[in-house]
């Protein structure tokens, strides 16, 4: 099982702290969807918590995010 990501990292691939959290909730949002992770951070025991998974996706370059006002996550 994966720890949370650096958070130094993420910030650095997004504009703004705000843009960093309206992707992490969205994202967070889809996979309680049932949309399945990206990241490989479900090891088959013990579920992540959405939100940790979306900022793995996003530290991982899983995801393409776009500009805001525009279409959601994909």
């Amino acid at each position: 099982m994966l720890g949370q990501p650096n958070l130094e990292e993420i910030k650095d691939k997004l504009p703004s702290r705000y843009a960093l959290v309206v992707a992490a909730a969205r994202r967070a949002r889809q996979v309680l969807d049932g949309d399945p992770p990206r990241a490989g951070v479900f090891d088959g025991k013990i579920r992540p918590k959405p939100v940790t998974v979306a900022l793995h996706e996003i530290a991982g370059d899983k995801l393409e995010i776009s500009p805001e006002g525009s279409s959601p996550l994909s």
